[in-house]
């Protein structure tokens, strides 16, 4: 009945007893399970796909919430962050995930099961054989067929277990103003901050005073004005003049913020996941992937298309959205717009006539030159080459980077996964550490009132404006700000 069905009887292997467990009070096993459908996602935070694929496991969970069906993510990390359980506890708040996450060291349980590729599905059926394993999105209609046949059967043959197990869930949202807020912008003395986990965008002045907040805190994505407007996890923002563009991510729509009319319109997306590849077309027919950031230049808003490995543009005179460079492969390779590789570009800025991006599956920093339409890496070098060193540009590395913006001839980056910002000097063809391991000192946490200096913790955008870097300190749950002039981090108060 279905492909991935297995041939040949396969037991599967137990969990590693020592392995930590988030999201639970105690660890799980597949004894304890036993009776169950287990439903293991092989996933790294990082990965576009694995966040495609998160939506279609909680609509799933929802569904068998009183059968005795089980859910768990297997954490196998990439990067050398994402190994850090503390941060993979961030990444299951951020994306509010409901199952118990398994923390995967060194890939253990991934090679256990066979698997290649994030993500990767795999089902277990009550006796504890594996039946099923794919890689890949675009897996509910097989996930959904695989658990109804196992439940049928098992119902019969008296194997099924009489009640699901009962799973206490331990992660807590935050009380903060701010929820991992994804990106800002500045402009005329006001910042627009994407306060993701919130659903909503808030403006604020130079001290942190809120002028506006849009949006109603709602999933969902509705127009109109701003008490009523509802977003889901928006991270780019973009002024131009009173007008605000919205990545509005998880939406996968491209909106607008009129702050002289007060009204939220929708200007691309029907509100679901594109295809992976796309012509485009117009605004609001035309189905996008995983808008990650926004940048104007004139009548153009350029977007990081992190779902398509790609840079598109959205032409606010002719109402037309469409790819502008990258083929859609995943990889780094420089060459002219349409034919270059990019790899889950996920922060964008346009500086006079060149459009830089940071292309965070390759740890890289990229750029356009809008007169040649010439794509070209400047910093990075691969899939799997990252890490922190300074140096020349050819030499340096950064660990999936999310934001960045330019100035003169530097060019500042939010090295996210090194929980630091970075400098990109054009001039002296170089790169440094401003703020982070190899810059200010010891950096300190969110809860330790011994240290003096509060570190950032995975900043997802960075900002130039008047000498000044104003950061977001996503995982901090707070907008910074770094003088330039007497290298002093401090915090931005947002004041209710």
């Amino acid at each position: 009945m279905f492909d991935n069905i297995f041939s040949k009887v396969t037991k599967a292997s137990e969990f590693p007893p020592d392995f930590d467990w988030i999201n639970t009070k105690e660890p799980l096993s597949l004894e304890k399970l036993k009776g169950h459908v287990i439903v293991l996602d092989f996933w790294t935070y990082c990965c576009i796909n694995c966040m495609h694929t998160l939506p279609v496991l909680a609509e799933l969970e929802k569904k068998y919430e009183d059968k005795p069906v089980v859910f768990i993510g297997v954490h196998s990390a990439k990067f050398f962050n994402e190994q850090d359980r503390k941060n993979i506890e961030q990444a299951v708040a951020r994306y509010e995930i409901s199952h118990s996450v398994l923390v995967d060291k060194k890939m253990t349980v991934w090679n256990k099961f066979g698997v290649t590729g994030w993500p990767t599905i795999a089902i277990i059926d009550p006796n504890g054989t594996l039946v099923y394993r794919q890689s890949g999105e675009g897996q509910k209609e097989m996930i959904e067929d695989t658990i109804d046949v196992l439940l049928e059967k098992h119902e019969k043959s008296h194997t099924l277990a009489r009640e699901p197990i009962k799973i206490v869930k331990t992660i807590q949202k935050t009380n903060a103003i701010l929820s991992f807020p994804g990106k800002i912008s500045i402009s005329n003395s006001k910042i627009a901050i994407s306060d993701s986990n919130h659903n909503r965008i808030i403006v604020t002045d130079l001290v942190g005073k809120i002028l506006y907040t849009i949006g109603s805190g709602k999933i969902g994505l509705q127009d109109g004005n701003f008490s009523e407007a509802t977003f889901f996890r928006p991270q780019g923002v973009a002024w131009k003049d009173d007008t605000i563009f919205v990545a509005d991510t998880e939406n996968h729509a491209l909106r607008k913020i009129n702050l002289q009319d007060g009204i939220v319109t929708t200007l691309v997306g029907t509100g679901k996941q594109g295809p992976w590849r796309s012509q485009g077309g117009i605004g609001k027919e035309t189905a996008i992937s995983s808008p990650w950031d926004v940048a104007v230049k004139d009548n153009l808003v350029f977007v990081a298309m992190a779902g398509n490995h790609q840079i598109w543009t959205y032409d606010t005179n002719t109402d037309v959205v469409r790819p502008f460079a990258g083929n859609g492969q995943e990889d780094i390779i420089d060459a002219n717009r349409m034919q270059a590789q990019l790899a889950q570009p996920s922060g964008i800025f346009v500086y006079n006539d060149v459009v830089y991006f940071t292309d965070s599956e390759t740890s890289s920093v990229r750029e356009i030159d809008l007169k040649t339409e010439y794509v070209r890496t400047i910093v990075g070098h691969g899939l799997f080459a990252f890490g922190h060193k300074d140096g020349k540009t050819g030499e340096s590395l950064l660990q999936h980077p999310l934001g960045l913006c330019a100035t003169g001839n530097k060019i500042f980056v939010a090295d996210t996964y090194n929980s630091a910002i970075r400098e990109i000097d054009s001039e002296n063809d170089s790169v440094a550490t401003v703020i982070g391991k190899q810059g200010i000192g010891t950096m300190c946490k969110l809860d330790d009132p011994s240290c003096d200096t509060l570190g950032l913790y995975e900043p997802s955008d960075v900002e130039w404006y008047q000498d000044k870097l104003y950061i977001a300190d996503t995982n901090n749950h707070l907008i910074r700000v770094y003088d330039l002039k007497t290298n002093v981090l401090n915090t931005l108060e947002i004041q209710i």
